[in-house]
């Protein structure tokens, strides 16, 4: 929606004139995270809420990884209070010599006060390293905190920007052999202004993958926002770790062979573990932990994974005559194609390239991640030959297709640079060059695709028409891809490449728009192509370019009035609104609207609404793409059985 704004041409931008002591601020205790949340926990959106949650889970966590934990209960109520109750050594209750106040009031109110700076308490330890409890405690309306210890329950209860109500003080008994902390708290919604109702699925999933990361350590799960008979209870206990968590992410997809290649060791004080299993996918899923923190750039323990597995499998390749002696090696995109692999590293130091703890820097984690594994992987190789050669042959076909997937790939890299106006798709191209402002709407159908030229802002607005539906990638091999004229015409005209060639900065259109009828092979369509960009084009999703639209699903009319309704609720609300002798026209595509009724619905920046498409968790989102897009029939009619009840059906 557009906003005018008004300016007052008085104020002035610059600073006084003067700049001296005065002028210098002093944030006091956990005043400085009240005032740049951001700094601390990325955002205060809802991803921010729920960074608040793990960094006390966490907490549990190092407390078990020491080997004092074995059991970590989450619970959140129907106030949407947390409640994280570990049963480990318990946070030490004596004064701190250094701040002259307790020890858990110190832990909970300075910044960079903990167990995880090398005094001894833990060998490793993730979270923010020591600021994860003060800065919840910072961020929360109030926030309370139980000890047991020696026949004693400790409390302390923090409140106004998290200072302590009163010292540390005991509050009862409980039984000598109870121990273990718990800590409870609100989020403050003068903080989390955007919301402060955590996400059930989010909850359940990162609990669930904590508990595959550390096996053999039981983690609870308790929602009770429910009425008393729906509250949701969840146990996850798994004493096979990274084995179990790969079976669980290959549940949906056909194993190629089925035993999970598992290895484990330590070295250099790195602890290592990572379990691999191939899927008949074509699509890689590698997952990269340090410390229980999801490296979602990967960092040096990919890299020595990969670099045993390709030193491995071609060695393998060639002594057991899979690869002849003029053949090329097999390259990493071919080792790798259908595998699930989920890689570990504790280490006592990490180091992380940038704030977010995304890419591990520790180049000693590269030689000990591919000695380790590059072992046992030559082992597993040499006592499963049949298994052995079933890898071998889906590498050396990988190898075969890349071959042809570069011919095609080449073709469609020259038809980009050549010019644009004689796209198959038959580019309705606009007259800007400024892709800041640029839009691109992908329709279905030459009814639509006529509307939607008349209807535009030729501006800034380009049309691409497609005809039926475009291929399924998640079941095709890449050199099919590059050869689908839809494809291509789509791969030109956004102008930024594909796959590890991908360069934003020359994408053409900063909005692209799929615009499809909303029946349900509009939906299908819809789906096809969110597949296609998120194996092809990932980043364009994660940077925020790709959107839907949302044309209405009614009009409605009464005398010279007319109203349009995008939901079923809009609908009702129209109907008792405007009474009796309604004409009401139910849209079943877009060609059924003419060119002025599409821009003043769905293309007018003034009115239209725009859901803008993200990929928040990748492992989630490559679960669906597998499961309503790949071969496996049984669990695509079991998630459609489940989840049924969320969709509209559309008649």
């Amino acid at each position: 929606m557009s906003e005018e704004m008004e300016f007052n041409t008085e104020y002035d931008m610059r600073a006084k004139a003067t700049y001296d002591d005065s002028d210098i601020q002093v944030l006091d205790g956990l005043e400085a995270v009240r005032k740049r949340p951001g700094m601390y926990i990325a955002s205060t959106s809802e991803k921010g809420l729920h960074h608040l949650v793990w960094e006390i889970v966490d907490n549990g966590i190092d407390e078990a990884m020491a080997g004092y934990a074995s059991t970590i209960t989450i619970t959140v109520d129907k106030d949407n209070v947390i409640t994280v109750r570990d049963d480990g050594r318990g946070m030490p209750v004596g004064v701190n010599e250094k701040t002259g106040k307790s020890t858990i009031e110190t832990i909970f109110t300075v910044l960079h006060a903990g167990g995880k700076f090398g005094g001894g308490a833990y060998k490793v330890s993730g979270g923010l390293h020591g600021v994860g409890a003060s800065v919840v405690n910072a961020l929360s309306e109030w926030l309370e905190v139980r000890v047991f210890h020696d026949g004693k329950i400790y409390y302390v209860r923090f409140e106004n920007g998290g200072h302590a109500v009163k010292p540390l003080e005991v509050i009862g008994e409980c039984d000598p052999s109870e121990h273990g902390s718990e800590v409870r708290f609100k989020a403050d919604p003068a903080i989390f202004t955007e919301t402060t109702v955590y996400d059930h699925d989010t909850l359940r999933d990162r609990i669930r993958q904590l508990a595959f990361l550390n096996k053999g350590i039981r983690l609870i799960f308790n929602d009770e926002r429910a009425e008393e008979e729906k509250k949701q209870h969840y146990e996850f206990l798994f004493e096979g770790g990274l084995k179990q968590y790969v079976e669980f992410l290959n549940k949906n997809r056909t194993k190629i062979h089925p035993d999970i290649i598992y290895s484990e060791g330590a070295a250099d004080n790195i602890e290592v573990e990572v379990a691999v299993q191939y899927n008949d996918g074509y699509n890689p899923n590698v997952y990269t932990f340090c410390n229980n923190i999801n490296t979602v750039e990967g960092g040096t323990h990919e890299e020595g994974f990969r670099l045993a597995l390709n030193r491995v499998i071609n060695a393998y390749a060639r002594e057991n005559k899979f690869l002849k002696e003029k053949d090329d090696n097999l390259t990493s995109d071919d080792c790798k194609e259908g595998i699930t692999a989920v890689i570990s590293v504790k280490h006592p130091d990490p180091q992380y390239e940038g704030q977010t703890k995304t890419k591990l820097g520790n180049t000693e984690v590269r030689r000990v991640v591919s000695s380790i594994f590059g072992k046992q992987l030559e082992r597993f190789l040499m006592e499963n030959p049949d298994q052995a050669k079933l890898i071998m042959e889906k590498a050396t076909l990988a190898s075969q297709a890349r071959m042809a997937a570069k011919k095609a790939r080449e073709a469609t890299r020259k038809s980009a640079l050549s010019s644009i106006s004689s796209l198959p798709g038959k580019l309705m191209d606009c007259s800007s060059k400024d892709a800041s402002v640029c839009e691109i709407y992908i329709v279905e159908g030459n009814s639509a695709a006529g509307s939607a030229k008349n209807g535009r802002d030729s501006h800034y607005q380009a049309i691409l028409p497609l005809r039926g539906k475009i291929l399924n990638v998640e079941k095709a091999r890449q050199h099919r891809v590059f050869e689908n004229a839809e494809i291509r015409s789509m791969i030109t005209a956004f102008g930024c490449g594909v796959l590890d060639e991908i360069d934003t900065s020359k994408l053409r259109y900063h909005k692209i728009v799929i615009m499809t009828d909303a029946d349900v092979d509009g939906s299908h369509i819809r789906i096809l192509l969110l597949t296609f960009f998120y194996r092809y084009l990932r980043p364009v999703i994660e940077q925020g370019y790709v959107y839907i639209a949302q044309p209405p699903l009614y009009k409605a009319q009464k005398g010279n009035t007319v109203r349009y309704a995008y939901t079923e609720e809009q609908m009702n609300q129209i109907r008792a609104e405007m009474g009796d002798r309604l004409s009401i026209q139910r849209y079943k595509g877009l060609g059924e609207m003419d060119a002025e009724q599409l821009w003043e619905t769905t293309m007018d920046p003034k009115n239209r609404t725009l859901i803008r498409v993200n990929v928040d968790d990748a492992e989630l989102a490559d679960q669906y793409f597998s499961i309503m897009m790949g071969e496996e029939v049984e669990p695509r009619k079991n998630f459609i059985i489940e989840n049924g009840r969320f969709a509209t059906l559309d008649i």
